[in-house]
């Protein structure tokens, strides 16, 4: 195939490079719903049997290739699926010694002639680990050393001279995105797995559990039926959490919240405070488990405009409560 003729740059506005790297890959989509169908499914069976036999995925690339194949490794791993990033030059002193057999490797190179991953080939046919080769050239030496061997291939480089590798990355990348999803979707990898994988920063609290943020024991506002309203009060307030529990033998019988207690002054001025808190409770509030997800609580405590939720099991045993302050940075899902 002939090479396209450069573009002088200074005439390739921003908007058209991207262009160019969206068109590489409305190309990319076209070969995976026709010709490169199969070769996936295989690259897909081959990642999965090296996890039925506890292996490893293991990425190499050099230059930009090998940037693209870290971050394939790191979207491999945090999907359920153990990668590492090999960096090929040196591989070839010393750090083989990572592949075990078992082991898959996905290699990548825009040319398929990269020459530190050639040098890499005749060890990984000697270990007898299985070779998935990303390039842009089928005809190259690592396409046709390799099990399976998938088109990156793209009509130009988004920069102007062709010579940058851009949308070849680009296309490496979303192809080493849609292998580490679909493998993930095949192994039936959820929410709470992806949770597990990731317990820090934003996300991890956007996926943390309502235990993880509960508050818990002594911290729980807990009155009896039989409590009178001012200490029903005097519980609420030293909590702080806007509301109290009514429990009997540590089971959930109702709340009462600022809400509650605000509405039922109203109504009955200084006759409420002779009440005690079974008749001023509301019996049916809603409850959470301790293993649901943060995000779902707070998406109950939006929609019923409410700042604290009960945590509670099956049998409506009180095991703490969520406040809305402890659940600010998480995100609904």
């Amino acid at each position: 195939m002939s090479q396209p003729t450069p573009i002088d740059p200074g005439t390739l506005s921003p908007a058209d490079l991207v262009r160019t790297e969206a068109a590489a890959l409305l190309a990319l989509a076209a070969r995976l719903d026709g010709p490169m169908a199969a070769d996936f499914d295989c690259a897909v069976e081959l990642i999965l049997g090296c996890a039925a036999a506890n292996g490893r995925v293991v990425v190499t690339g050099m230059g930009k290739s090998g940037l693209i194949a870290q971050k394939i490794a790191a979207t491999l791993s945090s999907t359920g699926s153990p990668a590492l990033f090999l960096h090929p030059a040196e591989a070839v002193h010393g750090d083989l010694g990572v592949l075990m057999p078992g082991d898959v490797v996905i290699a990548l190179s825009a040319s398929g002639e990269t020459e530190e991953i050639l040098r890499l080939l005749a060890t990984l046919k000697r270990k007898g680990d299985a070779l998935i080769g990303l390039c842009c050239n089928l005809n190259s030496t690592l396409a046709q050393s390799s099990d399976v061997a998938l088109d990156c291939s793209v009509e130009r480089e988004a920069c102007g001279l062709n010579l940058a590798p851009t949308a070849s990355t680009t296309t490496m990348l979303a192809l080493g995105d849609a292998l580490a999803v679909a493998v993930s979707v095949r192994k039936g990898f959820r929410a709470e797995d992806f949770a597990e994988l990731h317990p820090g920063g934003k996300l991890g609290k956007r996926l943390a559990r309502v235990r993880d943020l509960m508050h818990s024991g002594d911290d729980i506002p807990t009155v009896t039926p039989t409590t009178p309203m001012t200490d029903v009060i005097y519980e609420m307030s030293s909590k702080k959490l806007g509301m109290t529990t009514v429990q009997q033998a540590g089971r959930l019988l109702g709340v009462i919240s600022d809400g509650d207690l605000r509405r039922l002054l109203e109504r009955e001025g200084g006759a409420a405070l002779a009440k005690t808190a079974g008749e001023a409770m509301n019996p049916t509030p809603r409850t959470i488990p301790s293993t649901e997800l943060a995000a779902k609580a707070l998406s109950i405590l939006e929609e019923r405009k409410i700042t604290s939720l009960v945590v509670a099991d099956a049998d409506l045993r009180v095991v703490g409560v969520v406040h809305l302050h402890d659940l600010w940075g998480v995100e609904l899902i």
